[in-house]
């Protein structure tokens, strides 16, 4: 590669981003073992090579890879993927390795994965090269994403011994507690209700896959990805919104307020066992001592944000899409608040911040023009306006829900608001126009 050609703009940016992802995996990696005393997100992923993995988005991270490649080519990465973990499973039965069930495949998609990228590197070059990276780029930042949000996870358990949690739930009076209502309304709705929504929560990563694929579906083919899709909004979010969680540490209702998951788990550190019958009272908020291993990730709600922009993204899908979003959305938001996970002022941060950062991203496309910086800035005073409010302010919340309770929604409804129009007009204008290359890109050629 010629000093010219790391010259180029978009060589710049994407040797940038590669360095600030891999000093962050660094840092993490370090935080996790002084912390924690285990491995970090690198040392997982390395040891997924050969060892059982843990349940992931392994083969949504090997689908997504796939959208740059042929058609014969997906059968054949997919066939080598499924071969290779059945190879796997056979040796560990036989050596009578214990392994859950939920961690039996795995190591097949992450071997085709690096496998394409060996030979990106070895017998492709130029575009073809570029394309076939950024692949297995992308496939990649999906299964270190999660490794990252555990490593995350640990460090704010760790380094923040005490919660928030009675400030947020006196703000959420303003709101009349909207997750001890979805709590009692869930147990009351039965087995059925529960299965469903748990599977939703658990498996939103299923859902943006889905959503990804489609707007992918032309990679192939244009020998270019898009100039913005749902994976670069979803990896965005999860490297930002963790950093709240050191700032604003809240474990949730169910933990903070109820038994914890487990049952029992959590009662000896509750402030109160009163989720989900018994709304907590007001009192003088103070920050509480909690256990070292509940992650403190409740503040903004993550899986609200996540869920906000595959709603955002299906929306310019087909039908089926658009219905799927609209369901995964509002199951979300049900299960969030049913499950105790999440109090309602959390989700309301949720939204602002996604929709913000998804501003941000596609203004950042368009060159940073008047309109969009109005927008991110809105949703960024908005957003920390709600934060502040919540801390500073909850008593005030409490005692006059009927004004704050209002005015909250009132914020979040004015980013949504001005997303809407702002994109609007956004969609309205002619794309830009895009400067032909000096040379035209090489023919595909076939990884076998």
């Amino acid at each position: 590669m010629t000093f010219a050609v790391l010259r180029r703009p978009r060589m710049i940016l994407w040797a940038s981003a590669g360095a600030v992802a891999l000093g962050l995996l660094v840092a993490l990696e370090v935080a996790a073992r002084h912390y924690g005393g285990e491995p970090g997100p690198i040392t997982n992923q390395v040891r997924e090579v050969i060892f059982p993995p843990k349940p992931g988005p392994l083969y949504g991270g090997l689908a997504l890879m796939m959208v740059v490649l042929t058609w014969r080519q997906r059968f054949i990465a997919a066939g080598a993927a499924i071969g290779i973990d059945a190879v796997f499973v056979c040796v560990r039965w036989a050596v009578g390795a214990e392994v859950p069930e939920d961690q039996f495949f795995g190591n097949g998609a992450l071997w085709v994965m690096l496998g394409v990228g060996v030979i990106a590197l070895t017998r492709r070059s130029g575009d073809e090269r570029m394309l076939l990276l950024k692949g297995v780029g992308l496939g990649l930042l999906l299964v270190a994403g999660r490794k990252t949000g555990d490593t995350w996870l640990l460090i704010t358990a760790k380094t923040r011994p005490t919660v928030l949690d009675p400030y947020v739930a006196a703000a959420d009076h303003a709101l009349g507690n909207p997750s001890w209502l979805a709590g009692r309304l869930l147990e009351a709705s039965g087995p059925v209700s529960t299965y469903v929504l748990d599977l939703v929560y658990a498996q939103l990563a299923v859902a943006a896959v889905a959503v990804a694929l489609y707007q992918l579906r032309n990679v192939a083919t244009e020998r270019r990805f898009p100039r913005h899709h749902l994976v670069r909004t979803f990896l965005l979010i999860g490297l930002i919104g963790p950093a709240f969680y050191m700032v604003f540490p809240v474990v949730g209702p169910i933990f903070a307020y109820g038994p914890g998951t487990s049952g029992t788990g959590g009662v000896e550190w509750a402030v109160a066992d009163l989720w989900p019958h018994t709304a907590p009272s007001i009192g003088v908020p103070h920050p509480v001592p909690y256990d070292g291993i509940t992650p403190r990730n409740c503040m903004p709600s993550l899986h609200t944000a996540w869920a906000t922009t595959i709603f955002v993204h299906s929306r310019k899908g087909p039908r089926l899409l658009r219905y799927a979003g609209t369901f995964w959305l509002v199951a979300t938001l049900c299960a969030t608040l049913g499950f105790g996970y999440h109090y309602g002022v959390d989700l309301l941060a949720g939204v602002v911040f996604a929709l913000t950062v998804e501003a941000g991203l596609r203004t950042f496309d368009r060159g940073w023009d008047r309109s969009g910086i109005r927008l991110v800035a809105h949703g960024t005073a908005v957003f920390a306006a709600l934060l502040a409010s919540y801390r500073f302010l909850p008593v005030e919340m409490a005692a006059r829900p009927w004004v704050f309770g209002p005015l909250v929604v009132l914020l979040m409804l004015s980013v949504i608001y001005g997303y809407v129009r702002t994109t609007r007009m956004w969609d309205a204008q002619p794309a830009p126009v895009r400067l032909p290359r000096q040379a035209e890109p090489r023919p595909a050629a076939e990884l076998v």
